[in-house]
């Protein structure tokens, strides 16, 4: 039921470092559990390059556990367990109810996401992240961009991660010009891999208006990609679109905007170094502007004087004099809006 690849990594070890050789060799491999293929360009290959480069850099094993899917991972994940890793990524929200559970049945530490509330001290570690900072430089731009002063957002559900990208999209959007009309719409309460309803969404949102997109899925962004690539707005323009996580310039140069990308190696290095100083469970982590592990990506479709505007917007964020909070509540993010239509057919 479960695939797997293990990727090997050895670093070489200095007599300098002999010293520290006993406490790292208690932290021999790290494995990460992801719903879909690490090869989206988004939340599961992020996750899966980062798990790597995080082994990588402490001179660790890391194990690959990929596509599989949203259902009951107790079983991979009890293998992976006896199969010697030092922690296990549950990287889903998904799988934030049975990794804690077979953390504690194992006595293998857990990183899961979406639920900092779940925190226990040397077993479960929480990394809900979040790039509202980034997602309001995303936010300023389409507003400067758009010709129809209307966005969109879509995305394939309402976690914490996703909301806070949201918010932080809007309030950019409004502080850049608050006459911008921004529509937002859900795919379903859990769509991450719907592309078929990623494109079906995306091509309403447009319909009503949108001449760019701001989207937020896993498999589902590859439908709202076509939808944009497809569909052009009421007076025959291009529609653009915005992603998040990774970089998808590979397969949509065309009609890429930016994304908000992350680096997730800090954290999973983090993560790392807490096993090893016995503090793993005892705190959260973070992504953001000031350390690059969010950026904004910056593409042929920006013009260069709007792309300087955008960094000296960074620098203002990064210096405390523009506030980015985030805000987790899908409840919170739909009263930023000007025209919800959440839950979109």
């Amino acid at each position: 039921m479960t695939k797997w690849m293990k990727s090997s990594v050895l670093a070489a070890v200095t007599a300098t470092l002999m010293a520290g050789a006993a406490l790292a060799a208690d932290v021999k491999s790290i494995a990460i559990l992801t719903p879909e293929e690490g090869t989206d360009f988004g939340w599961n290959q992020q996750g899966v390059d980062a798990a790597k480069a995080a082994a990588e850099a402490a001179g660790i094993e890391a194990i690959v556990a990929s596509g599989l899917g949203y259902g009951d991972v107790r079983p991979a994940m009890r293998e992976i367990a006896a199969d010697g890793a030092s922690l296990i990524i549950a990287h889903a929200s998904g799988y934030a109810t049975s990794a804690p559970e077979i953390a504690a049945e194992t006595n293998v530490p857990v990183a899961i996401v979406d639920s900092p509330q779940a925190l226990k001290e040397g077993l479960v570690a929480d990394y809900t992240l979040s790039g509202h900072q980034g997602a309001y430089l995303a936010g300023r731009l389409a507003a400067k961009m758009s010709k129809s002063k209307h966005v969109g957002i879509v995305v394939s559900g309402e976690p914490p991660s996703w909301n806070s990208q949201s918010a932080g999209f809007a309030e950019g959007v409004k502080a850049e010009n608050p006459d911008v009309k921004i529509t937002y719409a859900v795919i379903g309460p859990a769509a991450y891999s719907d592309a078929a309803g990623g494109r079906r969404v995306t091509e309403s949102v447009i319909a009503a208006g949108a001449d760019i997109i701001f989207g937020q899925g896993n498999g589902s962004s590859f439908g709202m990609l076509q939808a944009v690539e497809t569909t052009k707005t009421a007076d025959g323009g291009k529609v653009l679109f915005i992603d998040v996580i990774g970089d998808k310039t590979s397969v949509a140069k065309d009609f890429l905007l930016s994304s908000v990308v992350w680096d997730i190696t800090p954290v999973y290095s983090a993560m790392i170094q807490d096993l090893k100083d016995d503090t793993f469970g005892t705190k959260r982590y973070a992504i953001g502007l000031a350390d690059d592990s969010v950026k904004l990506l910056k593409t042929d479709q920006i013009p260069d004087d709007v792309w300087s505007e955008i960094q000296k917007i960074r620098e203002q964020i990064i210096a405390g004099d523009i506030k980015v909070e985030p805000t987790f509540e899908a409840s919170a993010v739909r009263t930023l809006m000007t025209d919800v239509s959440a839950d979109a057919k």
